[in-house]
């Protein structure tokens, strides 16, 4: 008996397997990297938690081992983003940030470098370089507060106006060419979210962090200037733009930021008529860089919105990088930022835009926002708390217990095995609730499955007459678990991310 209803259910799980098709020949988007940010805890954890700790967080983020079980020990970044800081934190209070975590320090203060500065988040970095993280980034939200025009880091609250000195725009450029040589940055990102107005959030003229709007004129020219200072000290750093606010504003024309000459950005600095047109230039990696935030829900503004971008980017022939996102806002009463999950409801969200993004804009690159929170809110890959306490306090300045979360693991479905480099594919698959994303190099192809809903049975495509597969698997029970896959079937686990391994013998 028992062995008529394992073969009953095998005829079961045969007849129901839903067929996958893979075109290996139509070809998408090239991938560049999957990555995240220190910003703002680094400071903290790099410089104070114990050594054990942060050489943990160090290996969850960048590590791409396995363990004795075939299990990775980390999803292995691809990129990391670093905070270049503008000096807040030497001003303290007087810099009108009220969170010491939101302050960042300046590697230039009173006309000298002090390569010391930062150390917590220099940490991270040359961890990152340790585990072979393939390229690093530095972003300023803000130029040095001896650069700005009213001497600290924060905005004056008006759309637009760049909080910059322009008469100092060769020491802003000098300074940018030193950093970024002496960390050896791949990247440089010069400006951060720019139709934001970056002021005072209160009567009391405290801001949340440093910060600065700028047109595209002004950031154009400032582009040029620093584009000047890279040639004249020839550096292999590129420069990567703009971290737009929201996608809208990289290929929509007629919005609330285009009065102030802050929208179209696409079409601003990479067509050819454009008098703020920039994708000439030596140093500028030809790419626009935009945010996924307030996009991504109800589901027909997530897939509208990028199916606009995507076509604006293929337009003008660049690249498209997804370089910043965390879960903020109500979304449309589909989930909220505000409460920490460690488990699949965030993880199965965050998978649906990074499918989208990837599949709908063809983003090349996708990076999350903080890698580690101290937060009680949807932001972080990992999270740090004392005796169960969050918060960006003297609490968890110190020491804290490391919590990783099932959104990690679910980035890493992609992170950890879509390398630089390979292709997106076509695949085809019809089935309610799985999306299905696929990329190949060489002999190996790499099939990433989300299943939103309950047990689905997918047949595994023959890519070739004699292949191997392996199988990784996030869900409420796994994390990025490596499972054993039949020749033929395999069974998606209710609400789990599962990667396919596809390799030709």
């Amino acid at each position: 008996m028992k062995k008529l209803i394992v073969l009953l259910l095998v005829i079961c799980e045969c007849t129901f397997a839903q067929k996958l098709k893979i075109d290996t020949s139509v070809i998408y988007q090239k991938m560049h990297s999957f990555g995240a940010s220190d910003c703002w805890s680094m400071q903290m954890v790099g410089k104070y938690y114990p050594l054990a700790k942060r050489e943990r967080i160090a290996e969850l983020l960048f590590s791409q081992e396995l363990d004795k079980s075939g299990n990775p020990k980390g999803i292995g970044l691809s990129m990391w983003r670093f905070n270049i800081g503008a000096g807040s934190t030497e001003q303290g209070s007087k810099s009108m940030i009220t969170n010491e975590w939101r302050r960042a320090e300046s590697f230039l203060e009173n006309g000298k470098y002090d390569w010391t500065k930062q150390a917590g988040q220099q940490w991270f970095l040359d961890a990152a370089k340790r585990h072979k993280v393939d390229f690093t980034l530095g972003f300023l939200n803000s130029a040095p507060v001896s650069m700005t025009k009213n001497g600290i880091s924060i905005g004056s609250g008006k759309l637009g106006e760049w909080n910059f000195d322009k008469s100092k725009i060769d020491e802003f450029t000098s300074f940018l060419a030193e950093v970024s040589e002496k960390l050896k940055f791949d990247y440089l990102s010069p400006f951060n979210e720019p139709q934001w107005d970056w002021g005072p959030k209160s009567k009391s003229g405290f801001g949340s962090q440093e910060g600065t709007p700028i047109n595209n004129a002004d950031l154009a020219w400032a582009t040029r200037k620093i584009d000047e200072k890279f040639g004249e000290k020839n550096l292999k750093t590129q420069l990567t733009l703009a971290e737009t606010a929201q996608i809208d504003y990289l290929y929509k024309s007629k919005t609330n930021r285009t009065e102030a000459n802050q929208d179209n950005q696409v079409q601003a600095f990479f067509d050819e008529e454009s008098s703020d047109y920039i994708g000439n230039l030596k140093s500028v990696e030809k790419i626009i860089c935009g945010h996924s935030y307030f996009t991504t829900s109800p589901n027909e503004e997530l897939v509208k919105k990028r199916m606009d971008l995507g076509q604006k980017i293929q337009q003008h022939n660049i690249n498209y990088w997804q370089s910043e996102y965390c879960v903020l806002g109500d979304n449309a009463g589909e989930i909220n930022g505000s409460g920490m999950d460690l488990g699949m409801k965030t993880a199965l969200y965050v998978a649906k835009v990074i499918h989208a993004d990837l599949t709908l804009s063809n983003a090349s690159a996708w990076h999350w926002w903080l890698s580690v929170s101290a937060n009680d809110y949807k932001d972080g890959l990992i999270y740090v708390s004392n005796n169960g306490k969050m918060g960006e306090n003297d609490n968890n300045k110190f020491d804290g217990e490391v919590l990783d979360s099932e959104l990690m693991w679910t980035l890493g479905n992609y992170s950890r095995f879509v390398r630089p480099n390979m292709q997106r594919i076509k695949v085809d698959l019809e089935i309610k609730n799985v999306m299905a994303s696929a990329f190949k190099e060489k002999s190996k192809v790499v099939l990433i499955l989300v299943n939103s809903a309950d047990n689905q049975t997918i047949e595994i495509p023959k890519i070739w007459k004699k292949q191997k597969l392996a199988a990784f698997v996030t869900s409420k029970d796994d994390n990025l678990k490596s499972k054993k896959v039949g020749s033929k079937n395999l069974i998606l686990t209710q609400e789990s991310i599962t990667t396919i391994i596809i390799t030709k013998k």
